[in-house]
């Protein structure tokens, strides 16, 4: 994943915060909305550059976020940890159910440059042609684009939050210039804001990524600290398939230590080690089917 990267050096402190006036503002005009979140993303977008961010992990936990958001809008009680347990656990030939399928949606989506192509084989039973006019649907600047693509989906489809969501996320993408996909509007949505149409939705989505672009910036910049200190134990660790391990890491959410290229004691011994060294945390809070991340 990359993104356009200013000309900053490698140092964590050096990552720039959200200004204050954008998280404290109390804006109410679809204008001043619109401002802000115009601001929110300029500065993500920055921070989004900075080659201390691990972008592929950051971009699997918005995916988490994001599909959770996505299954409270569904009605259905599955929230981050039922979800990570119904994607990472899962055996051969077993199927993840709906709330799991939400996740790999978002996972898919998030982890492949955006492209026709690559959302149809995301979105499971969308043809490429309808994929492709509904993105068309979206005209102008950025988050007003996204809302166009949002509002022509669920027109069309009103049950198709996920497919919905997915889609402005990748017109937002393509009118800011990313190549990969960020999940920002869903966590940023209420259930109510789907239903809504023209300014009231432009108006509901500005805010939402204010929202979102400020807690991106925030896990952004702890996942770098989280991603730096797992770097720097690494050559401690000397199982064989250490480093291949510690990549996986860096790049996933959540690792069960049946998914690491170790033999299933040394997995669960580096797992140990590395909760031990403050590099990862175990994630379910069960003493069998752990689950670990950064």
């Amino acid at each position: 994943m990359t993104f356009s990267r200013p000309d900053h050096t490698s140092d964590l402190e050096t990552i720039p915060q959200m200004p204050v006036w954008v998280t404290s503002a109390r804006a109410e005009t679809l204008e001043d909305v619109a401002f802000l979140s115009g601001a929110a993303l300029n500065h993500l977008h920055l921070v989004l550059g900075r080659v201390e961010v691990p972008q592929a992990l950051l971009s699997d936990r918005l995916a988490l976020r994001a599909a959770e958001a996505c299954v409270a809008f569904s009605g259905r009680p599955e929230r981050a940890g039922e979800l990570r347990d119904a994607v990472h656990l899962l055996r051969p030939g077993d199927l993840p159910g709906p709330a799991g399928e939400t996740y790999l949606s978002w996972r898919r989506s998030a982890e492949r440059p955006v492209s026709i192509k690559a959302l149809g084989r995301t979105l499971a039973g969308l043809e490429p042609g309808q994929i492709a006019t509904w993105l068309d649907a979206g005209q102008g600047a950025p988050v007003g684009r996204a809302a166009m693509v949002l509002e022509a989906v669920l027109r069309e489809a009103p049950r198709a939050d996920v497919a919905g969501l997915i889609l402005a996320d990748a017109a937002l993408a393509q009118a800011l210039g990313w190549d990969h996909l960020v999940p920002l509007l869903a966590s940023g949505l209420k259930r109510a804001d789907l239903r809504k149409q023209g300014d009231d939705l432009r108006l509901a989505c500005h805010r939402a990524l204010v929202s979102s672009a400020v807690e991106a910036v925030r896990l952004s910049t702890e996942l770098a600290r989280r991603a730096a200190h797992l770097k720097a134990v690494a050559p401690k660790l000397r199982a064989k398939g250490a480093g291949d391990a510690v990549e996986m890491f860096l790049t996933h959410d959540a690792v069960a230590p049946s998914a690491l290229p170790l033999p299933d004691r040394a997995a669960r011994r580096l797992c140990d080690r590395l909760v031990d060294l403050g590099a990862v945390r175990e994630l379910t809070g069960r003493d069998t089917f752990r689950l670990y991340g950064v």
